[in-house]
């Protein structure tokens, strides 16, 4: 017999609240400790993370997670490829274009980072040693790279973000950081290259993760969200 949740008539229960607090203290981390976690607690976060919905529970993810030598050696390999002039190799197409509130958000949270670790606006070479800083997953431990397969388009690249979803919020549950990395997408052949992942897959991101450093810098801010008058449509009577 299910177990009933008591809820209140504006829909609050115990567990909205701590989910809710959760998904709020949960942040991009961009400083990492150096200590490795250990496995288990990596594995207590994969299992929660493996609960994520996919259509049709086809579950399309796979993971490679990276730890001591294993991240160091990608590490150099990732910084070697943004350093150098070779072409991106993407999976999927980098977006079009931002709407203007899109790019309001984006340009807000860029200059909210180089505040905060004391770039000043207009300083392009400050912006490209703190991009470098993506291919150095911030110092992170470890790395996790989330790939789909290519059979199943925009919709195992769907369900992968519900994973990485779960994913971060379960490490945040456990006091561990973490950043979704887009731009490590952005030299997807490679990543098949370094890892010997086939033809087949798909790179849609990586996750660095790790102890959160409480006193960089780059920690000190957290980007806000949009109210729901501006993403929500209601369609009632």
């Amino acid at each position: 017999m299910e177990q009933l949740v008591q809820t209140q008539p504006d829909g609050e229960t115990q567990e909205h609240r701590a989910f809710d607090r959760l998904a709020s203290a949960r942040h991009s981390c961009r400083g990492f400790l150096p200590a490795p976690l250990p496995q288990p607690l990596i594995r207590r976060i994969l299992e929660t993370a493996q609960r994520a919905p996919s259509w049709s529970n086809v579950q399309p993810w796979q993971v490679v997670v990276t730890s001591g030598e294993g991240t160091e050696r990608f590490r150099r390999t990732m910084l070697a490829k943004a350093g150098s002039s070779e072409p991106m190799r993407r999976d999927f197409a980098f977006p079009r274009a931002y709407s203007e509130a899109q790019l309001a958000r984006r340009r807000a949270c860029g200059f909210q980072l180089y505040a905060a670790v004391g770039i000043p606006r207009g300083d392009r070479e400050g912006y490209a040693r703190q991009t470098m800083r993506n291919f150095a997953f911030f110092d992170a431990p470890h790395v996790a790279i989330v790939t789909t397969d290519e059979a199943l388009g925009v919709y195992g690249a769907v369900d992968c973000g519900g994973y990485v979803s779960h994913f971060m919020l379960a490490a945040q549950s456990l006091g561990v950081g973490t950043i979704a990395q887009g731009a490590l997408a952005e030299y997807a052949g490679d990543i098949r290259a370094h890892f010997g992942l086939g033809e087949d897959r798909r790179v849609v991101c990586g996750i660095a993760f790790g102890w959160p450093d409480p006193a960089h810098p780059a920690n000190s801010f957290k980007t806000g969200r949009a109210a729901l008058s501006e993403v929500v449509t209601w369609a009632g009577d």
